[in-house]
């Protein structure tokens, strides 16, 4: 687990940097805390599954390419400098035609793949 240092840190946190850093898609790394918050960057190609989180909204952030979110009522389309809250408790799925990168802004300790779990479900709390 990563811990905050006593001093704060004097550099600001390149995302695309970060995000250049994934060694594969669909595995999103913690660039940053901020308390039960974690700011997770993730690249992204094709479609997600559809799953939901009971208990917190999910926030996106694109940061390059274009990032689609599948809803029941619709697609939301999200650019670069765009951000969009999928509310707690709304089933969805992210999606991007070309690869799309992308900050996740949610509490500590959720699975990205919801309540659905299964073999896309990635590691918690992996620091980049």
């Amino acid at each position: 687990m990563h811990t905050t240092p006593a001093t704060p840190d004097l550099q600001p946190v390149n995302l695309a940097h970060k995000a250049a850093l994934i060694d594969r898609q669909w595995s999103p790394r913690v660039v940053a805390e901020m308390n039960d918050y974690q700011f997770k960057v993730v690249r992204i190609e094709g479609e997600f599954i559809w799953h939901t989180h009971a208990d917190t909204d999910e926030a996106f952030l694109v940061i390059e390419g274009t990032l689609r979110i599948d809803l029941r009522e619709g697609c939301v389309y999200v650019k670069p400098g765009e951000l969009y809250v999928v509310p707690r408790g709304v089933e969805h799925r992210t999606a991007a035609e070309g690869e799309a990168r992308v900050m996740m802004i949610e509490p500590r300790g959720v699975l990205n793949t919801g309540d659905e779990g299964g073999e896309r479900t990635a590691d918690n709390d992996v620091w980049i």
